[in-house]
């Protein structure tokens, strides 16, 4: 389980990493001037936070697998992990709009690669809480 938990932490960082492209994929510049300014920083700020995050959870999962396998406090971490991922993964389908993906074969694949992180982050660190 130790491996996967190395390979979940590099594809955290890597992760954290891709929202540094989002404000010019997604044409902020231009799509965010419509919101108000609170929002406009709010969406920046949030984006900024989120990024942070996962890549803390990933610099967790490389230099704490032990600790999130063998210890008490670890796999109350792992369970923790494992409902905020498996939470997301729920979100990819049932909050996010199918008109997004559906019918589009770039958006379609986006849509099932990161439908299968989500569930490999998710098994990963539930798995450490109930089997260990």
């Amino acid at each position: 389980m130790q491996i996967h938990l190395l390979i979940v932490g590099a594809l955290l960082i890597a992760l954290a990493f891709i929202h540094v492209i989002f404000p010019k994929y997604f044409n902020w510049q231009t799509e965010l001037k419509l919101l108000s300014l609170i929002n406009r920083q709010m969406m920046l700020v949030h984006t900024f936070f989120v990024a942070l995050t996962v890549f803390l959870m990933g610099l967790l999962c490389l230099t704490s697998s032990n600790e999130l396998i063998q210890t008490d406090l670890g796999r109350k971490i792992s369970l923790g992990l494992g409902l905020f991922w498996i939470t997301r993964f729920f979100i990819q389908f049932f909050v996010y709009s199918k008109d997004l993906w559906k019918g589009k074969l770039f958006e379609t694949t986006v849509h099932a690669m990161f439908s299968i992180l989500w569930a490999y982050f998710s098994f990963v660190f539930l798995f450490i809480f109930f089997k260990y």
